[in-house]
């Protein structure tokens, strides 16, 4: 339900030592067959907070097929194990205002409100599999994302970033100064943090973006990368000026 990679899993996830091993990591379309897979993925990564069943995936290979992502582990003998997601959309950024919901973004996580004619590619989600963090799954899913972008010709890619890391600091300060402080890496924050060395940058705070959402208490970085062959210059001066920094080193 947002760009994330996942933190640390939860006791119920499973009753011995994660399988962290992994072979080969591929980023392929994602199949019907892969969501059994991918709705396990969810319950590991949103305990009791069930985003996607098979009809809101069905419904994602319906109308945009080309935006929907599934990272495998290759295994010697050429079986497959399913280690991540990504669930993209394309919208008219036009239509939306910027303090929407993640539901609103999505159409309630179906993306009916897909727009082919739109120029803003939409990262609803991106899962890593929590046993596999830091084994550069979520870095594959978001190089092939990039590819997509370039290959559809799209302007930018958006998403909102779950603040992770606000609760621990709600008492301290206000969202919008927490945000700023992630940009200039003078806090770390389990989401953002990651998404700043993927090359995005921060436009706005939001609230309400995940109202359940306990670590972030439903606050979210609207954030962006754009396609340097397509975006204007200008582009790059949008958003609020306080979470203009020096740039985060790519992580490539």
């Amino acid at each position: 339900m947002s760009e994330a990679p996942p933190g640390r899993p939860s006791r119920r996830d499973a009753p011995g030592p994660p399988d962290r091993s992994a072979g080969r990591v591929l980023v392929r379309p994602t199949r019907e067959e892969d969501f059994a897979a991918i709705i396990a993925l969810c319950e590991r990564v949103y305990p009791g907070n069930l985003p996607y069943g098979a009809d809101q995936l069905a419904s994602h290979l319906e109308v945009f097929p080309e935006g929907q992502l599934t990272a495998v582990d290759v295994r010697p003998d050429g079986t497959e194990r399913v280690v991540g997601m990504a669930a993209s959309l394309i919208v008219l950024w036009d239509d939306y205002e910027i303090d929407l919901r993640w539901r609103d973004f999505t159409a309630s996580g179906y993306f009916t409100n897909h727009d082919p004619a739109g120029g803003t590619l939409y990262g609803a989600e991106v899962m890593v599999d929590p046993h596999l963090q830091g084994r550069g799954v979520g870095s594959a899913i978001y190089r092939a994302r990039d590819t997509l972008l370039e290959r559809l010709g799209l302007r930018r890619v958006r998403a909102g970033a779950r603040l992770r890391g606000y609760h621990a600091y709600a008492e301290l300060m206000a969202p919008e100064e927490y945000a700023e402080k992630v940009v200039r890496d003078e806090i770390r924050d389990p989401t953002l943090s990651f998404q700043l060395h993927r090359g995005f940058r921060v436009i706005s705070v939001v609230s309400g973006y995940l109202p359940n959402d306990a670590e972030s208490l439903g606050y979210a970085a609207l954030i962006e990368k754009l396609n340097p062959e397509l975006a204007p210059a200008e582009d790059g001066e949008k958003g609020d000026p306080r979470y203009r920094a020096a740039p985060v080193p790519s992580a490539g």
